[in-house]
């Protein structure tokens, strides 16, 4: 939950902020509630106590706490607390990721250093744990008792860094017909995976090179890190150089800590490493303390392997996923110190921070114009307001992103949906696309052959992306645009058709629409 004090950003205005996630660890300095106003009269949540965690640690701050165990074994629930309290760290993370208080002279090992705050640190957080022991075990009913409990609280952004392949939460749909802003992780099954195997038989005290690209469809890159780590740990090697498709596993390193230099190198660079060892006679390894990284040396953006792509296979008329946010080495806290952690788990929080705050200076906008504000305002979407599924997208420096995997390849929008998310163009979007909250409902329905007359309803849901499956014959497609901008404003739609297809513009009405 979220509410802003006076003196800051958006002062006077209120916003409740929930996370949905498996428990956090209230030490964290990130944690801290000092300046904080009484807690917002409108919030309806408790404090649920449990094991470690009394009622000290909800202040104003966290205002809301509660956990369930509905359905699951004695066996899911072993070992965790029974209580918010945070087990594995996955959920600290998340939820200062989102909101995490400012704090001075934060780092990992002295990387990243400086000020750690979450992208809306002003936010009251309220937290329904679901997920229980390391491996972040659930069941459909804890999440769905979980969902109605914050519906009933009073939230107003629900924040679900959870999910698995094939699986689809439609209860969230009560909280968006409630004006309730929903925001999923796409998760973490991206594209072909990878292994790197360990052919080492006389390799202690020296530095090994582990690079196989022949075998990149066997495991996934974490997993084959983590295999490579713990094998050449056990054979008494000096350092790894470890050779993936994807060099985005710093989180992964931490198992080498005090125990041996680790360095994680692209396919390209593995070759030239492999190249000087075949050309010099004495080959040598030079290991220079990590450092970080900023500007202009920083490979971004780019979509990572791990993050799950597009199209839907449940609803393949909506282009999914939405927007791409930072998912890669987030700095933030668990239990009482910070770590890197990246998957979509840390992006889901970005973009909920974002929601959050626009929901704060935008009080009066739906859940839908919130989406659209987001996705029709990312840096690296294209100049149309109606995105199509070829879209041609730039990084900062002029050349398309790439996403990672087995090839790489360019992104497209189902790999990133509008592009990379930008904060500010969205606070000021020109025009969205506003929805009626039922007419997801009939969306549903429809799709699940529930009512009759639903040919051809999933091109009518008014979303801010244009997406056609099976395109056999002419379909005409209907958007309404609202203008939330100046109210004397002109703007024109730039259609980019896909190869093979012509696109005629219709206008059905031209209007100047009050904003005051």
């Amino acid at each position: 939950m979220m509410s802003k004090s006076p003196g800051t950003n958006g002062a006077g205005s209120t916003a409740k902020f929930a996370i949905d996630v498996t428990g956090i660890w209230p030490e964290s300095r990130s944690f801290d509630d000092v300046g904080y106003g009484p807690v917002p009269a409108q919030w309806r949540g408790t404090c649920q106590t449990g094991q470690e965690f009394n009622a000290t640690g909800c202040k104003r701050k966290i205002i809301g706490a509660w956990w369930f165990t509905g359905g699951m074994s004695d066996e899911a629930l072993k070992g965790d607390y029974m209580s918010l309290k945070d087990l594995g760290g996955h959920e600290t993370h998340v939820a200062l990721t989102i909101a995490g208080s400012r704090v001075p002279g934060a780092s990992y090992g002295g990387l990243a250093a400086g000020v750690a705050r979450g992208g809306a640190p002003r936010a009251r957080l309220a937290i329904y744990k679901v997920l229980w022991g390391r491996r972040g075990r659930g069941s459909d009913a804890v999440i769905l008792a979980a969902i109605d409990h914050a519906i009933n609280d009073g939230v107003d952004v629900l924040s679900l860094s959870l999910g698995s392949a094939g699986t689809e939460i439609v209860r969230s749909l009560n909280a968006v017909q409630r004006g309730i802003s929903v925001v999923f992780a796409a998760g973490n099954d991206g594209p072909v995976p990878q292994t790197v195997t360990n052919a080492s038989r006389n390799v202690t005290g020296k530095i090994v090179l582990c690079y196989a690209p022949a075998a990149t469809s066997i495991t996934l890159p974490k997993d084959a890190l983590s295999m490579a780590i713990n094998r050449t740990i056990e054979a008494g090697v000096k350092g790894l150089i470890f050779a993936q498709y994807a060099v985005n596993s710093l989180g992964g390193l931490a198992a080498c800590n005090g125990v041996m230099p680790h360095v994680l190198v692209d396919f390209e660079l593995a070759h030239r490493i492999l190249s000087y060892r075949d050309i010099t006679e004495n080959p040598v390894v030079k290991v220079s303390p990590t450092m970080s990284v900023v500007g202009n040396g920083v490979l971004s953006p780019r979509v990572a392997s791990f993050s799950s792509r597009g199209p839907s296979p449940a609803f393949p008329g909506i282009l999914k996923p939405d927007i791409a946010a930072p998912g890669v080495g987030i700095l933030a806290a668990e239990r009482n110190s910070y770590v890197f952690k990246s998957g979509t788990s840390v992006a889901c929080p970005h973009v909920s921070a974002v929601t959050a705050l626009l929901k704060s200076v935008h009080p009066d906008w739906s859940p839908a114009m919130i989406k659209s504000a987001i996705v029709t305002t990312g840096l690296y979407i294209t100049k149309s307001f109606l995105v199509l599924v070829v879209a041609s997208v730039t990084d900062r420096f002029g050349m398309p992103i790439q996403a990672e995997g087995v090839p790489r390849k360019l992104a497209d929008p189902f790999d990133f949906g509008g592009g990379h998310m930008d904060p500010v163009r969205a606070v000021d979007p020109g025009l969205v696309y506003d929805a009626d909250a039922k007419e997801y409902n009939k969306f549903f329905n429809c799709t699940l052959g529930l009512l009759k007359g639903c040919e051809s309803y999933n091109l009518h849901l008014n979303l801010p992306s244009i997406i056609v499956p099976n395109l056999k014959e002419k379909v005409m497609v209907r958007r309404i645009v609202t203008n939330v901008g100046p109210s004397e404003a002109t703007y024109r739609a730039t259609l980019e058709a896909p190869t093979g297809v012509v696109i005629e513009r219709k206008v059905i009405q031209d209007f100047i629409a009050d904003t005051s």
